[in-house]
């Protein structure tokens, strides 16, 4: 028993491998940094909001962990490129990249503005664009690396009031499939954790888009097999999996963590 413990042990660890993640300073991207440091990986931190990442990046290196915090808007394509190059730099080599950071914005067709759409479309999948463009002729000079993006189960069927977020996700779900068969031959895994509601100031922040007490959307949002609101861990151990080697013949597929929401 104990000599199979250390078996899966060794398959999950993440000693000598470098991991980006963006959207790194709060919510499911945090919990993912920081998992991931526990294991053994150096961390880049990638996020727009500076000071809590400075913390985050902090907060791994007094536990002995190795990271860093970079200052990054994922929509451009200059400053992806360049937040590349700085971090392979740094570490020498880029392992594993969750393309995590994203928006929302509650509305329907009628009420969405150009802006909003085009905010939603960017971050949530032109980013992803961005990201992996710079980042896989790295992987394909090492020896392979694992890309995980960040769907949503409204990637996998439609939700009301957020049909930018919708469209978005669901390009990222079936962006995910084509990236596994364009990768796959050079030892690059590609796929996708698609999360239902977590308890993030993401999803918090949908209530007050849609005039909604905050107690009682969290406590709609609990409906489901499993009836409590997901925690940023519980997408971050899906996250570990992908990356690591316990997942070596998993690519271009979904794995849907959401408490039973879409069964």
């Amino acid at each position: 028993m104990e000599t199979k413990f250390k078996r899966v042990l060794d398959l999950v660890t993440q000693n000598g491998k470098v991991a980006i993640v963006t959207g790194a300073a709060s919510g499911i991207g945090l919990a993912t940094v920081k998992l991931l440091a526990e294991v053994g990986a150096a961390v880049a931190l990638i996020d727009i909001n500076e000071a809590d990442g400075i913390v985050a990046a902090e907060q791994i290196l007094e536990t002995g962990g190795r990271a860093k915090f970079y200052l990054c808007d994922v929509t451009s394509d200059s400053e992806c490129k360049k937040t590349v190059e700085e971090i392979h730099k740094e570490f020498n080599s880029i392992d594993i990249l969750f393309n995590n950071a994203g928006v929302i914005r509650r509305k329907n067709i009628l009420e969405l503005e150009e802006e909003d759409w085009d905010l939603t479309i960017d971050v949530n999948l032109k980013a992803i664009y961005l990201l992996s463009k710079y980042v896989v002729p790295i992987m394909m000079k090492g020896k392979g690396g694992s890309i995980i993006n960040t769907g949503s189960g409204w990637g996998i069927k439609g939700g009301p009031d957020a049909v930018a977020y919708c469209a978005a996700k669901g390009g990222v779900v079936n962006m995910t499939r084509a990236m596994a068969i364009d990768h796959g031959k050079v030892g690059i895994r590609v796929n996708c954790v698609c999360p239902g509601d977590i308890d993030t100031p993401l999803l918090r922040g949908e209530a007050e888009q849609l005039g909604i007490d905050e107690n009682l959307f969290m406590e709609e949002a609990a409906d489901r097999p499993i009836n409590r609101v997901g925690k940023p861990q519980d997408v971050a151990n899906a996250v570990l999996y992908l990356a690591s080697d316990l997942s070596s013949w998993v690519t271009g597929t979904s794995i849907i963590v959401d408490g039973g929401g879409l069964a």
